[in-house]
């Protein structure tokens, strides 16, 4: 995984766990949904570069 990829699922992330934070302190139940899913979908996003790379390497 390159670096760049690292470092945008990194901030997608953190962007998710700053949305399910906001939905939770102001009772939004759609704005914490979309935080977590995005965190999901970065997760997501790494795993399949992790796989990539493991069959660059072989």
């Amino acid at each position: 995984m390159g670096a760049d990829d690292k470092i945008q699922n990194a901030g997608e992330k953190l962007a998710g766990k700053s949305k399910e934070a906001a939905g939770k302190v102001t009772g939004n139940e759609r704005l914490e949904a979309e935080g977590k899913m995005d965190q999901t979908k970065s997760d997501l996003k790494s795993a399949g570069e992790k796989v990539k790379d493991a069959f660059k390497k072989d």
